[in-house]
């Protein structure tokens, strides 16, 4: 029998006659039995190799759509399922998610490489021209070398160990976070640690609480493992750990720099925490997600520093020092869940990219990334006082500034009566991007402001969108009649 099938180009001949065959045999349009013309002849027919068209007859074969007859020639094998009409393909269903992902938000929706704004305030990303690609590459070298000498076989799930080595010792010396290697957990950024942790700790029903505005990934992981998310408030100094409910077996936090506010959680705070986990059984887990940039005062000691009764598990990301494509964190559990948890790295998927991890090992251990910590700070510090120079000056009529100590975004409350929708969508027609703060809390009356993350935005950048930005805002709104120093006296985090 004569068959129509369509060669375009000169690439993949094979696969081109093996899918059309398999479409024409799926469809019904090769009813079961037929007989196809021999190899040859349909090499003819196509104008390509004999090879060709054998080795997609081969494959058909061995998947079962054809049979061959010592001979008597190719036929399509009996027995396949077919939807040759539309009235099954109508009845068919569809697989559905499970119910609990309706409740699931929406993921944060990040711009497409390429639809940057040319003045883009996008928190949680850094500056690429200030990494020191000179000596990633050394690294990413050596990491070759060393892998090109070893065997291809698994790896172990919690990382790389001279990786784990280095995170131990950084950990250590930087957040006073006390830890050997093998505490340490390596994970494809801070959420896969996230879910990790949580998957060890949650069963579908158990309550989890989380700060209010908070971070929405960590809130939509702990939905997804169906859950009862709380949202708790926070005010000038954190996390309201008397407004925790009791029967929460999972406390997510960003102490050192909340997100999105950007204030610390204070000692007394962070010590009644520790007591209230403690005498519950629950878990607390510190995203410590920024907080190696810090711009004024003594750092504050992590969570994980002052635990005695094992309740924190301390989580970690390469995202916000390097870049986010390095796709690599960590988490330091408590030791009652260290075994569980690298059970569950196993399973999620056995073990991240090793040659990276040896890479960022070496980069570390050699002192370049400390190196480049030091050299990041200086232009994240004078972007830092830019913004705060500007939003406590001119703007400061319509905008109240939240000062962060640590991290590389900051908060500023809109004035009463502006929309941040209508700021935000005016700043992008002047090609300006700029992103609100009322979408990160999960309550009804939430606050109206922006976020200004000034990772990778550079300096003459942040001079010339303020004064945009102020021109913007003159025209949305008439000036606040009360001077800057009477609205700096309101506090930005008033308590709930």
């Amino acid at each position: 029998m004569d068959i129509q099938l369509a060669i375009r180009g000169r690439r993949d001949l094979i696969g081109q006659v093996y899918r059309q065959l398999r479409a024409g045999i799926v469809d019904g349009r090769l009813p079961a039995g037929s007989r196809l013309p021999s190899t040859r002849d349909l090499a003819i027919q196509l104008g390509v190799s004999r090879k060709t068209t054998l080795e997609a007859f081969e494959r058909l074969l061995a998947e079962g759509y054809l049979r061959a007859r010592p001979g008597d020639g190719t036929f399509v094998a009996d027995g396949l399922q077919q939807a040759t009409t539309r009235a099954v393909v109508a009845q068919s269903v569809a697989p559905r998610p499970a119910a609990v992902w309706q409740r699931v938000p929406p993921a944060l929706s990040m711009p497409l490489p390429g639809t940057e704004l040319p003045r883009d305030y996008l928190g949680g990303v850094t500056d690429k021209r200030l990494f020191a690609f000179d000596a990633w590459r050394r690294c990413m070298g050596h990491a070759l070398r060393t892998q090109a000498r070893g065997r291809g076989i698994y790896r172990d799930p919690g990382g790389e160990q001279e990786l784990r080595l280095a995170i131990a010792r950084y950990v250590g010396f930087s957040r006073a976070v006390a830890c050997q290697w093998q505490d340490v957990i390596v994970t494809q950024g801070a959420q896969q640690a996230l879910d990790i942790i949580a998957r060890v700790m949650i069963e579908r029903g158990d309550t989890v609480a989380v700060e209010d505005p908070g971070y929405p990934p960590a809130r939509s992981s702990l939905l997804a493992l169906g859950a009862r998310v709380v949202p708790v408030p926070v005010d000038g100094e954190g996390l309201r750990v008397d407004k925790l409910p009791d029967a929460a077996k999972l406390v997510y936090v960003t102490p050192s720099h909340q997100f999105p506010l950007g204030m610390p959680m204070s000692l007394e705070r962070r010590l009644a925490l520790l007591e209230w986990a403690s005498a519950r059984g629950a878990l607390i887990v510190e995203d410590d997600y920024d907080g190696e940039f810090r711009f004024e005062g003594r750092p504050l000691d992590s969570l994980k520093s002052l635990d005695r009764a094992g309740v924190v598990a301390y989580v970690g990301t390469f995202s916000k020092t390097i870049f986010p494509e390095l796709r690599l964190g960590y988490v330091v559990p408590p030791p009652s869940l260290a075994e569980a948890c690298l059970k569950a790295r196993q399973l999620n998927d056995w073990h991240g990219c090793s040659l990276t991890q040896a890479a960022l090992a070496r980069f570390m251990l050699d002192g370049d990334f400390a190196r480049h910590l030091r050299r990041v700070q200086k232009h994240y510090a004078l972007r830092r006082e830019a913004l705060l120079t500007h939003l406590r000056g001119e703007l400061a009529p319509w905008l109240t500034p939240i000062a962060p100590a640590a991290g590389i975004h900051l908060a500023a409350l809109l004035r009463e009566g502006i929309a941040e929708e209508a700021v935000i969508e005016r700043a992008r027609q002047a090609s300006l991007g700029l992103y609100g703060i009322a979408g990160f809390h999960v309550r009804a009356r939430a606050r109206h402001g922006l976020l200004f993350g000034y990772g990778a935005i550079q300096l003459e950048a942040i001079h010339q969108s303020m004064a945009q930005l102020h021109a913007l805002l003159r025209q949305l709104a008439p000036a606040a009649r009360a001077t800057p120093a009477r609205r700096r006296q309101r506090s930005a985090m008033e308590p709930d």
